[in-house]
């Protein structure tokens, strides 16, 4: 399993996704341009003293990433589109996929993957990325059994 954050815009949601990982030992690959510098003392702050622990990647762009990284299934992640979060049957070795805070996902990407979208109700909009990121992961893990052995 892994978390890609394609072209984050926000350091202290990057940096509470970088925790995450370090905490469950997922890789995390950010997708350029970044909103951010990777030095960004808020994106540090966000990760307190877990940066060590993180096994992150930067990918110059969608292709890069794909080229370096040999994904495997890749799953996009939507608050609209996709497979509602309950229905869908996440796999080890998937590679999960979170959009830019502002904008989400590009369609060009939308028409080449699946995807998995978390239920919202009310006037939300949508659920802070690193909301969603500790969701989708989470139940990705248990999914697969991959909680257990964390």
């Amino acid at each position: 399993m892994r978390l890609v954050l394609y072209e984050p815009e926000i350091p202290p949601n990057t940096g509470n996704v970088a925790r995450l990982c370090a905490a469950t030992r997922t890789p995390l690959h950010l997708i350029e341009p970044l909103g951010f510098q990777i030095d960004d003392k808020h994106l540090k702050r966000a990760g307190l003293d877990y940066w060590p622990h993180v096994n992150v990647r930067v990918h110059a762009d969608w292709e890069a990433f794909l080229a370096e990284a040999a994904p495997g299934r890749v799953v996009l992640t939507s608050a609209r589109q996709g497979v509602h979060l309950n229905r869908f049957a996440f796999a080890p070795g998937d590679t999960l996929v979170l959009g830019p805070e502002t904008r989400g996902l590009p369609e060009a990407l939308w028409s080449r993957y699946e995807g998995v979208r978390i239920p919202i109700w009310g006037e939300v909009r949508s659920l802070n990325l690193s909301t969603a990121a500790g969701i989708l992961l989470y139940e990705a893990l248990r999914q697969t059994g991959e909680l257990e052995e964390k």
